[in-house]
């Protein structure tokens, strides 16, 4: 595909990719006014992590619902919605004065997120020319440009004031709302609708349970980084969002680039080994130099790389070996990976209270590790996936790689479905 017909889309394609960078945003959106919010509403930071946790578990939940919802009011609805609860519950947030209305509010943004995410990839996919190839690289790029601008974004406006990066998500979104219900056309439901508790009945396959508690070990220690090592570089707005644009960029290449190649190479199993060993012992040396400012920047940095790859090939391990529909493990998964991240910050923020700032880094680290160990009992099943997968396509790892970024943060894995079999239908 040349590059006029990637870019040569309907306005719909860009309304959506334009709110799919502004949602991404908020994955680093807060990190760079950590601090501040501890400062100017006098909260503690085990308090302020707890915009991760509430915001993250209620992603969990939504998860197991978002599936359901969308099959019965088709992804333009559920889309409007996300994208309605995001633009309220931002602007709630903003308003708030108090940590514990923040708080509650990011839980209703969460909710928004969930629905949105679940959804924005099946539009893209319907409304793009160019095929389904196309649809992926303009998701991918909407995200990764949003994970990268979201810190930088959060930074400058957190310097006028904590309340600008809350206000300014609102506004941007309020936008794509509008350029959503104007230019996107209703698309088409599913044949058959995700039945409620498909995901939790997924999750009694035995592979399916390995990827999701490896996920969920990994989640704690990348969560852990996100909430807290904010606080040991002890920098002003701007300085922390250039420091996670920094991390955003790494983040985004390596799961765009770094995982095909690795998984071409040495095979997912393996792969995944190093990159979570690696972020295990990036986490550790931000725990045990938590007093050296450099050291703690270099190592958040630097974990950009390996948290990219971890990124994608977690989810895409999840496809090779889930023994169910891809909707549904994708729910499945998604519930449990995103428990661990609501947690963890909530868990760090106690151990800071009653040890140190270096324990929950620590403890971060060895759940990394936790996480290793638990993937290594799922090895042959991997290893079969990507045997079985190099003899239908000996070219097809990257393509079937493409996506897994997208399902990473939420996706639409029925999208991709649908997708591939109208291809082979047509063929």
């Amino acid at each position: 595909m040349s590059g006029n017909t990637l870019f040569k889309q309907p306005r719909a394609v860009y309304a959506v990719a334009f709110a799919c960078v502004v949602s991404f945003m908020g994955i680093g959106l807060v990190d760079p006014i950590l601090p501040a919010l501890s400062e100017k509403l006098d909260a503690t930071p085990s308090q302020v992590s707890l915009l991760f946790t509430s915001y993250l578990l209620v992603t969990a939940v939504a998860m197991l619902f978002t599936g359901w919802v969308a099959s019965r009011i088709g992804a333009k609805a559920t889309l409007i919605g996300g994208l309605a609860l995001i633009v309220v519950f931002a602007a709630l947030a903003g308003l708030s004065g108090s940590i514990n209305g923040i708080v509650g509010f990011r839980a209703g943004w969460g909710l928004g997120n969930a629905m949105f995410i679940a959804t924005s990839l099946a539009v893209i996919v319907a409304s793009a020319t160019g095929g389904f190839a196309g649809a992926i690289v303009l998701y991918e790029a909407a995200l990764g440009l949003g994970i990268a601008a979201g810190p930088l974004i959060g930074g400058l406006l957190g310097n006028i004031s904590w309340r600008g990066p809350f206000f300014g998500v609102s506004v941007l979104m309020a936008i794509a709302l509008i350029a959503t219900v104007v230019l996107v056309e209703p698309t088409p439901k599913p044949a058959r609708p995700t039945p409620l508790l498909a995901p939790i009945k997924a999750l009694r396959h035995r592979s399916l349970l390995t990827m999701g508690i490896t996920a969920l070990l990994y989640n704690w220690g990348f969560f852990t980084m996100l909430g807290y090592a904010p606080y040991p570089m002890e920098l002003n707005e701007i300085q922390l969002g250039f420091v996670f644009f920094a991390w955003g960029l790494l983040l985004a290449f390596f799961s765009i680039t770094g995982a095909p190649w690795l998984q071409r190479r040495f095979g997912t199993a393996p792969s995944l080994y190093g990159a979570l060993t690696a972020f295990a012992v990036l986490i550790l040396l931000i725990g045990l130099f938590a007093d050296v400012r450099w050291a703690v920047i270099a190592c958040v940095i630097a974990s950009g790389i390996v948290a990219g790859v971890n990124n994608t090939l977690t989810t895409q391990a999840v496809m090779l070996v889930a023994p169910v529909e891809r909707p549904v493990a994708s729910a499945a998964y998604g519930f449990v990976r995103f428990i661990g991240g609501g947690l963890a910050p909530f868990a760090a923020g106690k151990m800071v209270d009653h040890w140190n700032i270096h324990v929950p880094f620590l403890v971060g680290a060895v759940a990394v590790l936790l996480g290793v160990a638990v993937l290594t009992t799922g090895h042959r099943r991997l290893a079969e996936a990507d045997a079985t997968m190099a003899a239908e396509s000996p070219h097809g790892s990257a393509d079937d790689v493409a996506g897994e970024m997208a399902d990473e943060f939420g996706g639409a894995p029925d999208a991709i479905d649908h997708q591939k079999e109208t291809e082979r239908t047509a063929r």
